[in-house]
């Protein structure tokens, strides 16, 4: 079906939005590797184990995905300057992929993120505002700046085409794995634009009889510290009484999702299941995955790990399971 595509995320780029491909702004982003786990499934007495390993992405994370998409419909579109409010990673991505398009970029950034992420920024040439607060902050900030200077505000999910960027996950996982997809997906939540890509992906796919089975049940992870999407599941809402903070996993540092509504559309429609861990969790998965398998994940992808932990625990991951987790950056990243 593929036979001579590229093996980047624009082998499928009849499902992508940008029409001429002299537009596309690529830097070798997607057909990233799903690696299975087998010393852990040995531990955890699940059949099958997998991670999806966005890291070895341009830029050192999942972000390039949406970004790659966005900034090459900008480019088609005539679109000089765009701006993005990030917790970091998305920042990043922009602003090499911008460079890239001879488009200015704009990144702001909470004050509290790691240099290496700021200094990544400024490396592609971006200007770096710096506030203090959380990603909320930044985005309030870049829709009055981008109304002030008329410049494109690449906000997560207030805009459609990073969402079109992050499809791609699905279409990928599925063709890795001939078009059988795995039981269980825990996918750590922040903006929720993967969780909500991977499955308008794989319903394209129904669509077009590629996928037969049954659909992945989608299992959404997030931080004690900033959880509003257990919040929302537990009391209907997010309530006033809820304090985000920073958490060490800084693409969960999302206190109010624009797509909260579609996050938890998802989870519901896949009998899926919300999960929350804590930092000193975190922490402790980094360290286990990488003397059990010799990866190191971000905190992100150690959330992940965690929740099927505790999934286990609640019976709901069954031991004749196949199981996908996702390291959605770059540990070097988080220094």
């Amino acid at each position: 079906m593929f036979t001579g595509r590229p093996y980047t995320m624009w082998r499928y780029a009849e499902f992508l939005p940008v029409f001429d491909e002299k537009n596309i702004v690529s830097l070798g982003e997607g057909w990233t590797p799903i690696l299975p786990l087998k010393n852990l499934s040995a531990q955890l007495g699940i059949r099958e184990i997998l991670l999806k390993d966005e890291s070895v992405n341009p830029t050192g994370s999942f972000k390039a995905r949406g970004l790659s998409v966005a900034i090459s419909k900008a480019k088609e579109l005539g679109i000089e300057h765009c701006i993005i409010p990030t917790a970091g990673n998305a920042g990043g991505a922009m602003s090499a992929y911008a460079a890239k398009a001879g488009i200015r970029a704009t990144v702001i950034m909470p004050k509290h993120t790691p240099s290496a992420l700021k200094e990544e920024c400024r490396m592609y040439g971006a200007e770096l505002i710096l506030l203090d607060g959380l990603i909320d902050a930044c985005g309030k900030k870049a829709k009055q700046m981008a109304a002030e200077i008329g410049a494109f505000d690449m906000s997560t999910m207030k805009e459609p085409y990073r969402l079109e960027g992050k499809k791609t996950l699905g279409f990928e996982i599925a063709e890795q794995l001939n078009w059988r997809l795995p039981d269980l997906i825990i996918y750590p939540t922040g903006g929720g634009t993967g969780l909500i890509g991977m499955w308008q992906a794989f319903k394209e796919m129904q669509r077009l009889g590629w996928l037969t089975g049954k659909l992945p049940r989608m299992v959404i992870v997030q931080s004690k510290k900033c959880n509003p999407m257990i919040q929302m599941f537990e009391n209907g809402t997010v309530p006033e009484t809820f304090i985000p903070e920073a958490s060490i996993a800084y693409g969960l540092s999302v206190p109010y999702p624009f797509a909260k509504d579609l996050i938890q559309q998802v989870v519901l429609e896949s009998n899926g299941t919300a999960i929350t861990v804590t930092e000193e969790e975190m922490e402790k998965g980094i360290e286990h995955i990488a003397v059990t398998e010799g990866l190191l994940l971000s905190p992100e992808g150690s959330a992940t790990y965690i929740g099927l932990k505790k999934l286990i625990e609640k019976d709901y991951a069954k031991e004749d399971e196949s199981v996908l987790l996702f390291n959605t950056g770059s540990w070097f990243k988080y220094r």
